[in-house]
């Protein structure tokens, strides 16, 4: 029996390519203020394709930061569930341009992938669940439930004012749960709820070793040099097995236990398939071990060192500064702000006699996060993919992190369920960011599916026990 919505959605599918090459152009990258206009192009773009697909009150709301986008449909009727579907349109910026294959905002299809910044992180997996909704009003002239849509404009310089947003405009985003289209499925071969993310926090540290960068053979062997100070710090942080070596950055977490490796041990995964991959030396993990280490253990991360000359040619200079920014990817138990201190209590212990050092944390961290195992959106999540891919999901957790889930449960007291269509291969944050073209018929099923199983659900129903 076919499925007028889902045939819709899979007849327009060239037109909702079309509109995805239009949403990509606009260049919204978030962190860096030189694209302002790419943010506002694709808020003004947003804004008239959801009022035009028939959703109400499309516009932009603010706490401070970047603008987000929303737009709602409430015609199911107060019984039925508020679900407040979330994505994001602010992109990472695209450099280095030169390793792009193609230009970072035109999207060009190579060999069953689309490529462009954004698009699988996250303009395609919720313009999906955009275009789904959109499809039911047009075919059905309603939806299974009531719905708002939230569009972050902050989500990848760290959400920094969405907690006031939910805050400030709390009776315009109310909700039973959050329905996420970003947070990417593990693996495009094996159906997945993601079922956990870490926690994430970050600083930026300066080292000084002099009021001015020096000539290298006039103070070269006297005057201290910032980055070579900066790369015995940085060589402090973790042990010879590349494990994190900073007292109390490991407070409040536990130890996977037996049956928590039991459990990743069940999972199927080629380690040396994923090893390759990626080009990395085989790490020669068993997968359980592997999964253990992405998922269920803390990180510390250089992001970005740099210092002196780094242009053409050569400059010889003794650097005065020397930068980095790092990050760390944290478990549950583990507190942000502690772990940040811990960190910055070694980088104190540890600097090197004769630099200056100073941190920076730009914003205070997300806590990892655990989705209810009974909550009944995950389980009419599970359900849907079941009844669209013919196999039971597995649930996995994800290592990175989406802030919207400790926000949303910690200011409005709701949970958050993953269902993107975004898959972790497809380079989002680095050059030749793709998304697959399959996942447009998967995630068109898998979102027409997501809201059948919701017909006719109460909203006392869809609230955990």
């Amino acid at each position: 029996m076919t499925d007028a919505v889902l045939e819709k959605l899979l007849t327009e599918r060239t037109q909702f390519i079309a509109r995805l090459t239009e949403l990509v152009a606009c260049p919204s990258v978030s962190t860096d203020p030189a694209y302002a206009d790419g943010m506002a192009a694709a808020r003004r773009w947003l804004i008239a394709r959801l009022a035009a697909l028939g959703f109400q009150g499309a516009q932009e709301i603010a706490a401070g930061g970047h603008p987000a986008v929303t737009a709602h449909w409430h015609g199911a009727g107060p019984d039925a569930p508020v679900l407040l579907i979330y994505g994001h349109y602010d992109v990472q910026p695209p450099d280095p341009i030169d390793d792009w294959a193609s230009p970072p905002f035109e999207l060009t299809a190579r060999n069953g992938r689309l490529f462009a910044r954004g698009v699988s992180d996250d303009k395609g997996p919720f313009l999906l669940a955009v275009e789904t909704l959109g499809a039911f009003l047009a075919v059905e002239g309603k939806l299974p439930v009531n719905v708002t849509l939230l569009l972050e404009g902050e989500e990848e310089c760290g959400s920094a004012t969405l907690g006031a947003l939910l805050s400030r405009h709390s009776a315009l985003l109310a909700a039973d749960a959050v329905l996420s289209a970003d947070g990417a499925r593990w693996r495009a071969d094996l159906p997945t709820m993601t079922v956990g993310t870490r926690g994430n926090t970050s600083m930026e540290i300066t080292l000084r070793s002099a009021a001015k960068d020096l000539h290298s053979g006039r103070y070269g062997g006297v005057a201290p040099n910032a980055l070579h100070a900066m790369a015995r710090l940085i060589a402090t942080l973790h042990d010879a097995n590349g494990q994190v070596a900073i007292d109390g950055f490991w407070a409040g977490a536990s130890a996977p236990s037996s049956e928590q490796h039991a459990e990743l041990a069940r999972i199927p995964f080629d380690v040396a398939q994923h090893d390759e991959s990626i080009g990395i030396a085989a790490t020669n993990l068993a997968p359980a071990d592997f999964l253990e280490r992405l998922w269920l253990r803390p990180t510390l991360d250089v992001n970005g060192m740099w210092g002196g000359y780094t242009g053409a040619g050569g400059k010889t200079v003794i650097p005065a500064l020397a930068h980095a920014k790092l990050s760390m990817r944290l478990v549950p138990g583990q507190d942000p702000q502690q772990a940040r201190e811990a960190v910055a209590r070694h980088l104190r212990a540890h600097c090197p006699k004769g630099v200056e050092l100073s941190i920076n944390s730009a914003r205070d961290g997300t806590y990892a996060y655990s989705v209810p195992a009974s909550h009944p959106l995950l389980l009419a999540a599970e359900s849907a993919l079941q009844r669209t891919t013919g196999q039971k999901p597995l649930r996995v957790r994800m290592g990175a992190t989406l802030p919207l889930t400790d926000i949303a449960r910690n200011i409005a007291g709701i949970d958050t369920i993953m269902f993107s269509f975004a898959t972790a291969d497809e380079d989002f944050h680095a050059p030749n960011e793709n998304w697959r073209e399959s996942s447009i018929a998967e995630g068109f099923a898998a979102w027409v599916a997501l809201m059948r199983e919701l017909s006719g659900v109460t909203r006392a129903a869809l609230s955990p026990a």
